[in-house]
């Protein structure tokens, strides 16, 4: 029996010592969603929060980039240029003067290669002679260098090549520019038309052989057509189809006959064969006319004359006399039938033979059509490879005579050296220093977004409500008081009679610091307390919630916070309240509340020990009972999940408007799973930046295993920047 705690409810009387019917098995409605991106806003809020790290490393790299611009100081670079005209224009105009620079885009295309001729104009062949003369005034240089500060590029899609040189001296930048100017002008009249000339050589000479070439493959085509009467695959193939239908058509007319002739024969050969053929011989039936005429006169004659008669005797000898004619008949015609029937079977047998023969014969062709498609589809990829390459040799040919003639012109110089007066390099320290800037700030973010990429906390409670498919009930601001209060009960390591001690001091603390947080309306946590409770009870329309279970994925998300908390806003809201602490591996509510821990829960299921001995009420709320843990079992499953338990549970369900217990973490332990079931649903306590996201998920799962009733999620430590009540 329960003492010393207030009475059940009247509605409950008859349920004293059963379980109630609280909801069971049903299904967790838990999923996390997998986001990869980030929208504009959760870019922004990511900034935000990372704001410390973003500014570290900008000013980190920044430092890097200062220090490498004042180590890598270099002197002043000036460069210099010339433009060269290199391939001849059209007129535009009366006036010779006005040259079309731009390439029209209708006119034929450019027949010079500008990639390649730049690579010809930074050659070691063509810059010996510019070596030698630049090596007699300035020793220092050479071919790598003067490639290296050498830059030859097409302008956009004209005609014209510039020439750009840098170096720290500006007279020296003049002569080398100078110098080259006149080498490619030189190449320009002589060596290139040289190269043209030979490369036209070549092409002449490969022409011959190209040519007989193409007339070779003719050749093979044409002796291919002629050997095998192949033109076109297509029709042939048409052909050999049209053939092999007729064939086959002819072939079955043929068979349809020896079938009739050979069923003719089995006709003759059978009984009623040799009949058929003599009831319809003319010749036969008048002699088998004339043979009754004779037996009836007979019989005639013997009804009135003796059997000697002569006359009787006369008729018998002619009846004699047309038998063996009869038989000669008879055989004559059957003999004549076979011979007709056999002949026919003959020349029928002949024509299946030699229609068998020709369907031979397009079998084998049918086979080698495909050797031979492919043999003629391969002569005349030979022949279209050999024709296209004659064409790109004539073609190439003609281009070249008309280069050749063209280039008798020569390149012309559009623009004179110039003269540099001003450094390239004078704002170049300024946009360094700008593109250090851009670039650290860019690094940082993305090293910021890393790590928010490998950060697995929930950060607001609108990643929590984006990411968990489950009611948020709460939302807990970060209160310093609290925390500081928390942490500082929870180094105190005392002995258990200075706990017994200062148990009536820490219970006064405690209700002054409640009518500090609950009595001002505007405090965000006692709002947020209050918002809490208010939404459990709002989970049940038909009944109200008269017990569960607070725990959360991991240890320090501060769910024994949340329980005594919440146990005290329901009491100053006219409940009575049991808070129970259920965590008899580290329990922690007898530290925050105060209360000496000799005697709990434990105690409770292992002796018979009444349960108004073990229960305590804040002298500042005498509505608000606690139970405490007690001292620490060995084996906290087995008293959890005992019969024992069970019916403490369903007193405590009876006796009190709300029972809170605070029970371990959900991950690794089946304590909440054992004592769940029992209540009208859990609670779970998400830490803000603080619980692990891969670890709450594991816990989920085998909440889900479990399908256990959850109410919902309470987001806990949640800093916020708005002093606003309605936050």
């Amino acid at each position: 029996m329960i003492e010393n705690y207030p009475s059940q409810n009247s509605s409950s009387n008859g349920s004293h010592n059963s379980v109630p019917p609280f909801p069971q098995n049903q299904p967790v409605r838990w999923a996390e969603e997998q986001e990869d991106e980030w929208s504009f806003q959760e870019f922004i809020s990511i900034l935000r929060r990372r704001s410390l790290l973003i500014t570290s490393v900008t000013i980190t790299m920044m430092t890097l980039v200062v220090i490498n611009l004042v180590v890598n100081e270099k002197p002043p670079e000036y460069e210099g240029s010339f433009q060269l005209l290199v391939e001849p224009v059209n007129d535009v105009s009366d006036d010779p003067k006005v040259l079309d620079v731009v390439k029209d885009l209708n006119s034929q295309k450019s027949s010079l290669d500008y990639e390649s001729q730049i690579q010809v104009l930074k050659s070691p062949e063509l810059m010996k002679t510019t070596l030698k003369q630049l090596q007699a005034s300035y020793p220092e240089i050479d071919y790598y260098s003067l490639v290296e500060s050498l830059k030859i590029n097409r302008l956009q899609e004209t005609k014209i090549i510039e020439v750009r040189y840098q170096s720290s001296n500006p007279k020296q930048t003049q002569v080398v520019l100078e110098r080259i100017a006149e080498n490619y002008l030189d190449y320009s009249q002589l060596r290139r038309q040289t190269k043209l000339r030979q490369g036209l050589q070549f092409v002449e000479k490969q022409l011959p052989f190209i040519q007989n070439r193409v007339d070779q493959i003719q050749k093979e085509l044409q002796l291919f057509r002629q050997r095998y009467n192949f033109n076109d695959p297509e029709s042939q193939v048409a052909q050999i189809a049209s053939q092999t239908v007729e064939f086959s058509r002819q072939k079955q007319v043929i068979d349809l006959q020896l079938a009739q002739v050979r069923a003719n024969f089995a006709i003759l050969q059978g009984k009623n064969g040799a009949t058929t053929i003599l009831n319809n011989a003319p010749l036969y039936q008048q002699l088998i006319s004339q043979i009754r005429l004779f037996d009836l006169q007979i019989a005639t004659e013997s009804t009135r004359l003796q059997e000697e008669n002569p006359s009787i005797q006369t008729l018998k000898e002619k009846r004699a006399s047309l038998l063996p004619l009869l038989r000669q008949e008879s055989e004559r015609l059957l003999s004549v039938e076979f011979a007709q029937v056999a002949t026919q079977f003959q020349n029928l047998e002949a024509q299946s033979q030699e229609l068998a023969k020709i369907e031979q014969k397009f079998a084998q062709r049918r086979k080698q059509l495909p050797i031979l498609i492919r043999q003629y589809t391969e002569l005349q990829r030979k022949l279209q490879i050999a024709t296209e390459s004659l064409n790109r040799f004539l073609s190439t040919h003609e281009n070249l005579q008309i280069e050749i003639s063209q280039s008798d012109v020569g390149w012309q110089l559009l623009q004179r050296p110039t003269t540099p007066d001003i450094p390239i390099d004078s704002f170049s320290t300024q946009r360094n220093f700008i593109l250090g800037l851009v670039a650290s700030i860019l690094a940082a973010i993305g090293i910021t977004l890393l790590v928010e990429k490998l950060d697995n906390t929930y950060h607001t409670v609108d990643e929590l409500k984006k990411k968990l498919k489950q009611p948020l009930l709460g939302n807990i601001p970060f209160e310093k008081q609290i925390d500081t209060k928390k942490n500082r009960a929870s180094n105190q390591k005392s002995p258990l009679a200075n706990i017994q001690n200062s148990s009536c001091q820490a219970t006064a603390r405690l209700g002054v610091l409640l009518d500090k947080e609950y009595g001002d309306s505007s405090t965000h946590f006692s709002e947020a307390l209050r918002v809490l409770y208010t939404n459990i009870q709002l989970l049940s329309s038909d009944r109200p919630m008269r017990s569960i279970v607070i725990s959360s994925a991991m240890s320090g998300d501060g769910k024994s916070t949340v329980a005594l908390h919440l146990a005290q806003i329901a009491t100053a809201m006219g409940q009575r309240v049991l808070l129970v602490d259920a965590d008899l591996r580290k329990p922690t509510i007898h530290t925050l509340s105060g209360l000496n821990n000799l005697w709990g829960l434990s105690n409770l299921i292992t002796t018979n020990l009444p349960v108004g001995e073990v229960m305590r009420q804040l002298p500042s709320m005498n509505q608000l009972s606690v139970i405490t843990s007690g001292p620490i079992p060995p084996d906290p499953t087995k008293l959890l999940s005992s019969q024992k338990m069970k019916q403490l549970m369903a007193d405590l369900h009876n006796s009190f408007d709300l029972v809170i217990y605070d029970v371990p973490p959900l991950l690794g332990l089946a304590d909440a799973s054992l004592i769940v079931p029992h209540t009208d649903g859990l609670l779970i306590v998400v830490r803000i930046e603080k619980t692990n996201s891969s670890m709450l998920k594991a816990a989920l799962d085998n909440l889900k295993i479990s399908r256990l009733n959850i109410l919902g999620i309470v987001g806990n430590g949640h800093k916020s920047r708005s002093n606003s009540y309605y936050y």
